[in-house]
């Protein structure tokens, strides 16, 4: 039904998002929130034939789609809000002295979208992570056309949230191509849209092979633009002395559940568990393999997750040291992932790259370090992730400080005490990471601040006030909030 698209019909897509970029940038910042929040209800309307249309093509549960939606229409409605109240646009106005020695100008920044942006749909969230999801939602905000390449595994969920982006934009009287959306399975439909000369910026979520190719391809353009890709991350979980000693079959059920939520198919997945040799961590493992044994294998995305689960995780089981501590003891089908639980020594690992790549699916492998030092020593080595969780009391913290120190530096969200599947869609959350967890980790896809990432900043030199855009003029007539010689104030100048 659908079709890889040329590339003549490649062309004809860039070209109209181009022209539409061209108008779209201009118009208010109203406008694009009202946009957004008319795409959050249309969304809505689709109604039970969305939901049923994305449980066939994904697997997924009918309560984890209705989650999801409601989640993407929140995000729609946030980013629209944040889109009007400006503050991602970071505007500071240094006003002129023009008695310095030498005069000082007057001097004005803000920020301005970067042009037509290509989102790449991923497979575990159809809604919240594709189509009308958080990068579409993030560029639009900031002012830019947008292109979504659909994912293949849900290629008719896709179109009918495409359908619902067009319908509002009709509505909304945007302008024709501003929004777009492509379907390939080829990788060379990915490819042409990544070096088109007017794509301007990327976002991706999926898997560390997938977005280091866009981030490449990206580079090798004449003009190299920003891909904003979120990759793999195992997501290690530090087990610490005292806590472990007073909680190892809490923390046991706890992770259980977690390693095993959604079957594992979130990029926050807990994939590395690491603790010291203790009676505690032996108690930690007996719990966790007996909660794993009873958490019955569920169906995966598509034929491909599955696949890629079977061979990565085979794999890991294949290497030297590595030891089975337990799996589902229900009857696992050809679709479904087999909860599975694995052990290593700290020195093995550290010595075999193989056991730090993501497995994507509900396995974790956990780390016995022979002492304090060695679990430092693994997580200085640790790759960026997107989160690191500690497992500890207040004294575990005091006492571990170069551990907390090296945990920080290798991760975007920091938790403690909890587990790293959920993440919140509000301002204070940072949902990226160092690499290779994505391909810049100043920035995050999840909450309002993921605007900026399709922005740059300009400053207007000795502009007169009449020919300044409305975000820069001294009466200040959208009242937003501004930084003016340095105090931040939404009052004219």
């Amino acid at each position: 039904m659908f079709k890889d698209f040329t590339n003549k019909e490649i062309e004809e897509v860039m070209q109209q998002s181009q022209a539409a970029f061209r108008i779209y940038q201009r118009m208010p910042l109203s406008k694009r929130a009202g946009f957004m929040r008319a795409i959050a209800t249309e969304l809505e309307k689709c109604g039970d034939h969305l939901i049923h249309t994305a449980m066939k093509e994904t697997n997924l549960p009918e309560a984890r789609l209705r989650g999801e939606r409601a989640r993407t229409i929140l995000q729609l409605n946030q980013y629209a809000d944040a889109c009007e109240k400006a503050e991602w646009m970071e505007i500071s106005i240094d006003t002129a002295v023009p008695d310095k020695n030498p005069p000082k100008p007057d001097l004005r920044k803000m920020m301005v979208p970067l042009g037509p942006v290509v989102v790449f749909g991923s497979s575990n969230f159809p809604f919240a992570y594709s189509t009308a999801g958080g990068d579409t939602a993030s560029a639009l905000a900031a002012g830019c056309s947008v292109i979504v390449k659909a994912h293949p595994a849900h290629a008719e969920t896709s179109h009918i949230v495409a359908d619902a982006i067009l319908n509002a934009a009709a509505y909304q009287n945007m302008p024709e191509g501003i929004f777009q959306h492509v379907y390939g399975q080829s990788f060379e439909v990915g490819k042409a849209l990544v070096m088109h000369p007017y794509t301007k910026a990327v976002g991706f979520t999926g898997s560390y092979t997938g977005g280091k190719q866009l981030f490449d391809w990206a580079n090798q353009r004449k003009e190299p633009i920003p891909v904003f890709a979120e990759m793999g991350s195992v997501n290690p979980v530090y087990l610490l002395p005292e806590k472990l000693n007073a909680s190892a079959t809490e923390i046991a059920a706890m992770y259980a559940a977690s390693v095993t939520l959604g079957v594992g198919q979130f990029c926050t997945n807990p994939g590395l568990i690491i603790g010291i040799e203790s009676d505690a961590l032996k108690s930690f493992l007996h719990d966790l393999g007996k909660a794993i044994q009873k958490i019955p294998p569920a169906a995966m995305l598509h034929a491909g997750i599955v696949k890629a689960y079977k061979e990565n995780k085979g794999n890991a089981l294949l290497q030297d040291g590595v030891h089975l501590v337990a799996e589902s003891e229900t009857d696992v089908k050809a679709n479904e992932g087999l909860p599975t639980i694995a052990t290593v020594d700290a020195k093995t690992f550290l010595n075999n790259p193989v056991l730090h790549k993501e497995v994507f699916g509900p396995y974790s492998l956990v780390i016995r370090c022979a002492n304090a030092n060695e679990m430092l020593l693994v997580a200085q080595q640790m790759e960026g992730q997107l989160t690191s969780t500690l497992m500890a009391t207040a004294s575990d913290i005091k006492g571990h400080e170069s551990l907390v120190e090296a945990v920080k530096n290798t991760c975007g969200r920091l938790v403690m005490n909890g587990v790293p599947t959920g993440v919140e869609v509000c301002l204070s959350m940072h949902h990226g990471g160092p690499f290779p967890a994505t391909t810049d980790a100043r920035f995050t896809s999840v909450g309002a601040d993921a605007i900026k990432r399709f922005a740059r900043p300009i400053t207007y030199q000795n502009w007169s006030n009449e020919l300044l855009p409305d975000e820069l003029k001294n009466e200040n007539p959208l009242q937003i909030l501004r930084r003016v010689n340095g105090e931040w104030t939404k009052n004219r100048i």
